[in-house]
Order: C-alpha cells, then sequence, then structure tokens
C-alpha cells in the first residue's frame, strides 16, 4: 500500500540537505512517487519532498546543458544538487593527468553552480586503489579544484589503506570532505577533514529502522549547527531508500527545534 507522504514537508535545519542517488525510479510507483506520476515529473515530484540529490549519472555521462536546465527548473531555489565525478577521472585515469576532464565535468554542471543549486563534488575511488598520497596531492593541486568558484570536494574511500592521520591530514589541508559510508560490510571512520562540510552515504540493503533514522538525525542536526551536511540514502528498485530520507527530514526537523 502506498504512504502518504506530507503535501508540507517538515523544514530541515539550515545547513542540513538530505535525499537519495538519483530519482529517475519507476519502481518507486506508488510507494514514493504518486500513481499516474511521468518520469518528467519524477524531479519536480522528489523536490517537492526532498532537499537534495545526489546525481550518479555523472559517473558515467556528461549532463547536456538543456538536460541540466531542464533539472534545475523543476527544483526550488533552496534544492542542491550534488554530483558524482566521471569514472574516467577516478577509475580510467586514476586522478592522473585529468585536467582537461576535471575541467570539461565543472563545466558541464556549471548551471548549477551558477545558480547556486549545487550541493557537493564526490570522488568515489574503486576498491583496488590504494593510498598515494603524493597522487592525491597533485590531484587536489590543481587549478580548477582550488578555484573559488569549485563546489565542496568530498573523498569515498574503498580501500582501507587510506584511513591514516596522513591521508586524513591531506584532506584536511585542502578542506576536502572524507565520505562517511557505510554499508553491512564496509563502515567508513567518522572522521571530519574538512571544516566546512561532510557528506554521508547511507547504503544499508533494506533501509533503516525508526530508531536508527533517528539516531542520524539526532547526530547529524548537532553537525549542521557548525557546517554544511549532505547525507543520501541508497537508490534501489524499491521506494525504501526515498521513504527513509522523508523519515530522516521529519525525524531532523524535529531534533532541530
Amino acid at each position: 500500500m502506498p504512504r502518504k507522504l506530507p503535501a508540507t514537508p517538515a523544514r530541515l535545519p539550515d545547513r542540513l540537505w538530505s535525499g537519495t542517488s538519483g530519482w529517475a525510479y519507476p519502481t518507486w510507483k506508488p510507494g514514493f512517487y504518486p500513481e499516474g506520476t511521468s518520469a518528467k515529473k519524477f524531479l519536480n515530484f522528489y523536490a517537492s519532498q526532498l532537499t537534495s540529490v545526489e546525481v550518479n549519472y555523472t559517473f558515467t555521462k556528461l549532463p547536456s546543458a538543456p538536460q541540466l536546465e531542464g533539472w534545475l527548473a523543476q527544483t526550488p531555489a533552496d534544492f542542491r544538487f550534488s554530483f558524482k565525478a566521471p569514472q574516467r577521472i577516478t577509475h580510467y585515469s586514476r586522478l592522473i593527468d585529468c585536467e582537461t576532464h576535471v575541467a570539461e565535468f565543472l563545466a558541464s554542471i556549471a548551471p548549477a553552480i551558477n545558480v547556486r543549486k549545487i550541493g557537493l563534488i564526490l570522488f568515489q575511488l574503486p576498491p583496488n586503489f590504494k593510498a598515494d598520497l603524493p597522487r592525491l596531492e597533485t590531484f587536489l593541486s590543481l587549478p580548477a579544484l582550488r578555484s573559488k568558484t569549485c563546489p565542496p570536494l568530498a573523498f569515498e574511500f574503498r580501500n582501507t589503506t587510506w584511513f591514516t592521520p596522513e591521508a586524513m591530514a591531506l584532506l584536511t589541508k585542502f578542506d576536502a570532505a572524507l565520505c562517511i559510508a557505510e554499508t553491512e560490510d564496509f563502515v567508513t571512520p567518522e572522521i571530519h577533514t574538512a571544516a566546512t562540510h561532510t557528506a554521508f552515504r547511507l547504503r544499508h540493503s533494506g533501509g533503516y529502522k525508526p530508531r536508527q533514522i533517528t539516531a542520524l538525525a539526532q547526530r547529524l542536526t548537532a553537525l549542521a549547527a557548525d557546517r554544511d551536511v549532505y547525507a543520501y540514502f541508497k537508490h534501489e528498485d524499491e521506494s525504501t531508500g526515498a521513504l527513509n530520507a522523508v523519515a530522516f527530514r521529519k525525524a531532523a526537523a524535529k531534533a532541530a527545534r
């Protein structure tokens, strides 16, 4: 049975944004999207319930200008898009000699940056990418990533060799966040390397129970007192992640009172 979602969702704390990793899932009807909602209207409805989305589309393909303008038109002024960096940067080039790719990527999302609907950029490294601090420092030193117009950066490491004081210090040096990701078999240590922002990717299969949602909301609301916090629940065929995100929004609003 579809769940009744609030017509006017609770307001999140000012520096806390949450949502899921994607929105284009027909199988979310009728659990999240109302029956009869066309695919063209998915993002518009999504943005009426949640405040941000992590765009995984950019991992494999850059959005066209009309495509991105369409996304922006369907969302309110305070909505935020976070973008996953292309795999040609993280997986194929593995952060080496990719100045052109970085510039092309940033140019493709410039419309979101220009209207201040930008969240952060996620660089998700492959599991077989072991720690290489000189390589990471060279990458983070790229002029395009040091530009004042560059969005906040977050790195999701999926190899435990990165979780060292030296690697964390390097992220801190460049105000890049360690993305705190959790699945059943891999949990990133909660270390806040950036002074300005933090990213969470909440990937438990089957979703989160109400008590877990409440605890997350309390913790992330407190964290958002002095930084921007982005939290994204897992995208999957069922609407569990989207409903978890709606429940999180309600719990966070309550925690902020």
